[in-house]
């Protein structure tokens, strides 16, 4: 038990997809502009992460006992791709507003290096199912906390008297930097 917490924390602060390794920095930066989306496409991602964690740990003992591991990257990417069109197609039907609010960044949840990222480190670190799970679904809540604190601290700029040279994206780059030193700090929590 006590290694699955130190996994699930581990994951969420101190080794950070976004702010710590910068995986996933394309939906970070490009749907981080309000809190609702954010959260939305953090719940998306949460969803895809965890059970891709799940099903490529599967996926993985087929492809060694098949002598096949050279393509785990394109199995896993499958795997992936089909669970992004899943949700796609869920969220159209749940939730037309957030499916608009979303916009490409949904279908790109498919190349999201993030979702990738953690099954392919769940294989090297040797997870069994259940570090797995705690591993994919801590990676998830991770990015989420990272994306909707920085969709916070963007409202905020919005309304902030923030220099016209500084105004937009050049403030947002900023400010994930200055994030990811403040994720920095967790380093020596784990």
């Amino acid at each position: 038990m006590k290694t699955i917490f130190i996994i699930l924390l581990s994951s969420i602060l101190v080794n950070n997809f976004v702010m710590s390794k910068f995986l996933g920095i394309c939906p970070f930066l490009g749907v981080s502009k309000k809190v609702e989306t954010s959260l939305g496409m953090g719940m998306a991602v949460t969803f895809v992460m965890t059970l891709a964690s799940i099903i490529t740990y599967f996926v993985q003992i087929l492809l060694v006992k098949m002598h096949i591991e050279f393509l785990q990257t394109i199995a896993f990417i499958l795997v992936i791709a089909s669970l992004v069109q899943f949700v796609e197609m869920v969220i159209q039907k749940v939730s037309p507003t957030l499916y608009q609010a979303l916009g490409v960044f949904l279908p790109l949840i498919t190349t999201n290096c993030a979702v990738l990222g953690v099954s392919i480190l769940n294989v090297q670190s040797e997870y069994n199912l259940v570090q797995t799970i705690f591993n994919g679904l801590g990676a998830a809540i991770g990015f989420t906390l990272a994306i909707v604190l920085f969709a916070g601290i963007r409202e905020r700029l919005e309304i902030s008297d923030v220099p016209e040279i500084f105004k937009g994206f050049p403030i947002a780059l900023i400010t994930a930097g200055l994030m990811s030193i403040a994720f920095l700090g967790f380093a020596g929590l784990v």
